[in-house]
């Protein structure tokens, strides 16, 4: 699914397409995705000017003069810019179109995805408010992090996974920045020093900050807002490498699950 990487990506792409633009009038096809689309929504954005497109976790807000609409990509999900006059397939759910031409479309086969609206401050949204730190933020840190890992049991893995603790380390990366900092994903995450979750928090912050840049990792169907796909999946390390040898030592990589997720790592560099 579409993690912190993909989701800047497609902010990335779309921001100077919409901030600014003023939204002429829009259309919901199919209401039904993770959560109901409101049937208010059209009546809320029509007419609306785009003022800036963020980014929360995994969520895209797009804040206008009447309100602030709330985007998660879900497993599938998609946003790009087409010609306006550009026909609708099968998936294509949602619509924008802008004073500018171009249309903004939505695609989501699965349709794990959500369209939300708030008038109010959308990072006050009980979605929102009780999530963690963005990783790239300076309140990601060794102290941070140490902090909060004080007396948990619970496998590294899985506490820099959890949206509570930190935003957008999804699997994928998890895996990888556990390996650039030399850290077995199964080690209690109590028993970690603050010196290696210094390594942690900067392994994060690199592995997140080279996909951004590569474009997001690809390994099904996710497409940036540009329509291109993202190319970080040819640079991994670890992950979907079990008894490929591991790029430092040459021994073969080993993988297990760990809190329902694949895992993967080297059992001589990650201690």
């Amino acid at each position: 699914m579409p993690e912190l990487p993909e989701v800047e990506t497609t902010r990335l792409g779309l921001q100077s397409h919409l901030e600014g633009c003023r939204i002429r009038s829009a259309e919901v096809r199919q209401p039904h995705l993770r959560w109901p689309v409101g049937p208010d929504f059209v009546r809320h954005i029509r007419g609306a000017r785009i003022h800036r497109l963020t980014r929360r976790a995994k969520y895209l807000l797009v804040y206008t003069d009447t309100g602030c609409a709330i985007w998660h990509l879900g497993m599938s999900g998609s946003l790009r810019m087409v010609e306006a006059d550009t026909e609708p397939e099968k998936h294509d759910h949602i619509d924008w179109w802008l004073d500018s031409g171009w249309l903004l479309r939505y695609r989501d086969p699965r349709r794990f995805g959500a369209l939300l609206w708030t008038s109010g401050d959308p990072l006050t949204h009980k979605l929102l408010r009780h999530l963690g730190p963005e990783p790239l933020s300076g309140k990601f840190n060794e102290d941070y992090l140490f902090s909060v890992s004080r007396k948990r049991r619970q496998p590294v893995k899985t506490l820099i996974m959890d949206g509570h603790i930190v935003v957008g380390v999804g699997n994928i990366y998890a895996s990888e920045s556990l390996f650039l900092a030399g850290i077995r994903p199964d080690r209690e995450a109590g028993s970690i020093s603050k010196a290696r979750y210094g390594r942690l928090a900067e392994a994060i912050k690199q592995v997140l900050q080279r996909a951004i840049t590569r474009g997001g990792t690809t390994l099904r169907d996710f497409i940036g807002g540009d329509g291109k796909p993202g190319y970080f999946a040819q640079e991994l390390n670890v992950y979907g490498r079990a008894g490929a040898p591991c790029p430092t030592c040459t021994r073969p990589l080993s993988d297990r699950v760990l809190g329902q997720r694949n895992t993967f790592f080297c059992t001589r560099c990650q201690r």
